[in-house]
């Protein structure tokens, strides 16, 4: 059983908790875990050589993603429990002739056997479909890459309040988070009365 998901997962009680159940974590490392994610953006990537590499076109998007994958020499060596390898997937984007580029860095518990280049490029894939859907409006649209709450059971409570927003949101045909968001902070009493208003006043 692999289980592939976003940094929120990215938490020691996380990845002892998957080995003692037999199974293995891939998750991704993002620089508010300073800890974790500065060793890995520092590992000598230059000499690493490209494990795989895929292009995507359609509506008049040009995307590449590149990955490189290091084997950890002692398995959890980079500060995660289990972790066996180091990840980092590079995308370039080309979208009306403006050219963007995104680096990820990201652990798997899994060593190189069960887990070659191209897995963890379609492992990766798969998650960020989630995040294009969800993920990506909680850390643009209500900021959660800069949130500071790591411990306990802040960042679970902070990710359920932020999906409850945005299904609220999109049950009311919503397309723009964002756009909707800040109609809702100009006016919170509209949104107190619309949660409220369904159900039956008691005497």
């Amino acid at each position: 059983m692999v289980i592939v998901a976003d940094a929120l997962h990215t938490q020691i009680a996380h990845a002892r908790a998957v080995a003692t159940a037999g199974g293995d974590l891939y998750v991704s490392v993002k620089a508010n875990q300073p800890t974790l994610y500065a060793p890995l953006k520092h590992l000598p990537w230059a000499q690493v050589p490209i494990g795989d590499q895929h292009r995507d076109t359609g509506h008049g998007r040009r995307e590449t993603r590149t990955v490189k994958a290091l084997t950890l020499q002692t398995p959890g060596g980079i500060g995660f429990p289990h972790a066996q390898q180091a990840v980092r997937i590079t995308r370039t984007r080309m979208i009306t002739g403006k050219r963007t580029r995104e680096t990820v860095y990201l652990v798997a518990s899994l060593p190189t056997p069960h887990a070659q280049p191209a897995d963890l490029q379609q492992w990766a894939r798969l998650e960020w479909h989630i995040e294009n859907r969800l993920h990506w409006v909680r850390d643009v649209a209500f900021g959660e890459d800069a949130h500071r709450a790591r411990t306990g059971t802040g960042p679970a409570v902070a990710a359920v309040l932020r999906n409850t927003a945005t299904g609220f949101h999109r049950g009311n045909g919503e397309t723009n988070i964002a756009r909707a968001t800040r109609r809702a902070n100009r006016r919170p009493h509209d949104l107190i009365d619309a949660v409220t208003s369904s159900y039956p006043t008691t005497q």
